[in-house]
């Protein structure tokens, strides 16, 4: 189930389902451990109502569900009504920016015709560090909340209504010994009030109301995370003492403050574009940690189809998400990401496959051994698309002192490294996997970034006065550009082909139109775009990738078979891809008519947004269902990109 509220401060991310459960908490890293879901199970966070002897948890279809996000700040929202029931609940929900406390404020009102006694039941199913073992679940009388921990982890849930702390509650077991989930105990009405549990531990606390016909009450839900059971103490007492509504208000106001750092007029923007042009970077701060790391997604729903998730710092994801935030005015973020990657950069002077926010080596499926040869399992376009970034984030902020810093000991690495990874023969760079992950060759968009990669670092060199490596890194550069004319381009299709590999003697081309293909020459500025060779391929991915449908979009290549169900008629139109023509036609519109089509593209995005602005990586052409990760980071940042290309080309053509 795609994630329709995300929120967090760096440190903490939390994720909502549809139905307004928690399904992700991610604690101290974002994207590290998952205490909610994680590699371990699908678990979730219920909320429930008991009324009349009835006990309905908000997954049931007789709730009416709406899942929303507020424009101005990262605060989500939720109402759900239960006209069988006569109760209507609605939530406002949020990480506060600055401690490390999950808020959910409840607001409970009974629509029936007489006074009732109605309780609202929170449950939490916890797996610290993704893990069944060795967790511990108690009620501690010393501040009357409920604890869970393991090791440097610790998790205190607390919960007041009209100036009363709870007082019922469970703790128990789940998914262990036969047992189900310690939420059950609420079917009747009642907790059991079981003090402690340890091994796979759940918990469980109910909160209860008389409520008058039309009457609404208000209830408080927190949670706290810290390194130790003292300082979730502590965290505790703060929220007590400044209470939830304060905190709310001071989340409120900060986020509101974020989004005006940089004073941006994005008026020609529809109202619709520009909320999803703010929702689009808040949602990129959430997924970013403090220490530097973006991850690309926190939906980990589909560990439970496949073997892992998107919650990984990929660098080129990454350089993307730093391109829109350096463009929005976000420089301080950027700056954090780059060091973080920098100190990621393997000894050879590349970057591997993807990484933890922490700073560690994250899984990969690339292998080192390819028919009994030994090749490096990388991507070399993320470690050129991160220099690329970088001379954009300096040509924009021109802090010198910055990257002199990186020189020496990442960005002439990196240069040095892919002036040697240079096949003899095409002057192209030797193979690697592509941006899909699926092919190894050299593909376009591969050949593209790294001449875009390597003219940045001679700009660097330039920069510092190093004038041979600087003479050095642009010769190689302009090789590869020469080589991605010649041997790249198809005359005969009119079309860059996918990629091609260098088996002995002979050159295997993969001739499959992609638009990364496309996208690549204009991004990484390698040919003009009214070159006839990029005015044919824009043709020939018209042609081939646009569907035809329902959705108008764009997938990413012939034959795309990732995530197409057999019911749908073509394969699934991309959020990314789509944008990516989207920039295409921004960028050579001579005319205000010229932007009519961009406009409709990014229009096209909005409509497939989630109902609190989330975009996911791709969709179901005929019934628009977010599909594979959603969010995905990376979808927003090019709708960042997409937008302000779309404000500044606007505001060219009216002077």
């Amino acid at each position: 189930m795609a994630r329709s509220v995300t929120v967090g401060n760096g440190n903490v991310l939390v994720g909502l389902d549809a139905r307004g459960q928690v399904r992700d908490l991610y604690y101290p890293f974002v994207g590290e451990a998952n205490h909610v879901s994680g590699a371990s199970g699908n678990f979730v966070h219920r909320v429930g109502v008991y009324v009349d002897g009835v006990m309905s948890w908000l997954d049931d279809p007789a709730w009416r569900v709406t899942i929303g996000g507020e424009e101005h700040t990262c605060v989500g929202s939720m109402f759900a009504e239960n006209s069988e029931l006569g109760i209507t609940l609605a939530s406002r929900d949020t990480v506060h920016n600055e401690h490390d406390v999950f808020l959910r404020q409840f607001t409970v009102t009974n629509t029936g015709q007489e006074k009732r006694e109605v309780k609202l039941f929170l449950a939490q199913q916890f797996r610290i560090f993704e893990s069944r073992r060795g967790d511990t679940g108690l009620y501690d009388p010393r501040v009357g909340a409920i604890v869970h921990y393991k090791g440097e982890t610790t998790l205190l849930i607390n919960a007041y209504a009209n100036g009363k702390q709870f007082s019922e509650y469970n703790i128990g077991l789940f998914g262990i010994e036969g047992k189900e989930g310690t939420w059950l105990d609420a079917e009747d009405g009642r907790l059991e009030n079981n003090p402690i549990e340890h091994g796979s531990v759940d918990s469980i606390l109910g909160l209860t109301f008389d409520l008058d016909s039309g009457e609404s009450n208000q209830a408080d839900y927190w949670i706290a995370c810290a390194k130790s059971v003292a300082e979730a103490h502590a965290l505790d007492k703060l929220v007590i003492d400044e209470t939830p509504d304060a905190l709310i208000v001071s989340t409120d106001a900060y986020w509101a403050a974020w989004l005006e750092k940089e004073s941006r007029d994005m008026a020609v923007l529809p109202a619709s574009l520009r909320t999803l042009f703010k929702r689009s970077l808040m949602i990129m701060r959430v997924h970013t940690d403090n220490r530097g790391g973006t991850i690309a997604s926190s939906d980990t729903d589909m560990l439970h189809h496949g073997r892992d998730c998107y919650s990984y710092v990929w660098p080129r994801d990454g350089a993307m998400i730093s391109l829109a935030f350096d463009a929005a005015g976000y420089n301080d973020v950027t700056r954090r990401f780059f060091q973080f990657m920098a100190k990621c950069q393997e000894p050879g002077g590349y970057l591997m496959h993807k990484y933890r926010s922490d700073g560690v080596l994250g899984s990969s499926w690339h292998p080192w051994m390819i028919n009994g040869e030994a090749h490096l399992p990388i991507q070399e376009d993320e470690t050129a698309s991160l220099l690329f970034a970088l001379w954009k984030h300096y040509e924009k902020y021109k802090d010198i002192e910055f990257i002199e810093d990186l020189y020496n000991s990442f960005i002439e690495p990196a240069a040095e490294f892919m002036c040697d990874y240079i096949e003899s023969t095409t002057g192209l760079p030797k193979a690697s996997f592509d941006l899909w992950e699926e092919k190894y060759g050299t593909s376009t968009y591969t050949s593209a970034s790294t001449y875009a990669g390597l003219m940045a670092a001679a700009r660097f060199a330039q920069l510092l006065g190093k004038d041979g490596p600087s003479r050095t890194f642009a010769a190689v550069a302009e090789r590869i550009k020469t080589a991605i004319g010649d041997v790249l381009f198809d005359k005969e299709t009119g079309s860059f082909v996918k990629h091609v590999l260098h088996n002995e003697d002979e050159l295997e081309f993969d001739r499959v139109v992609d638009t990364s293909s496309l996208y690549a020459l204009q991004l990484f500025e390698v040919f003009d775009l009214d070159d006839d060779r990029v005015v044919s391929m824009v043709k020939a991915v018209e042609e081939k990738l646009q569907v035809h449908g329902a959705a108008k979009g764009f997938i990413r290549y012939e034959g795309d078979t990732y995530y197409t169900q057999q019911s749908a008629g073509s394969p699934n139109p991309w959020v990314i891809c789509t944008l990516w023509i989207a920039r295409y036609y921004i960028e050579i519109a001579k005319t205000k008519d010229d932007l009519k089509y961009p406009l409709e593209l990014l229009e096209w995005t909005c409509s497939h947004a989630g109902s609190a602005g989330t975009l996911s990586e791709q969709m179901q052409p005929d019934t628009r269902e977010h599909l594979s990760a959603s969010p995905l980071v990376w979808s927003h940042a090019e709708f960042v990109l997409a937008a302000l290309a779309y404000v500044v080309k606007a505001e060219e053509l009216e002077n």
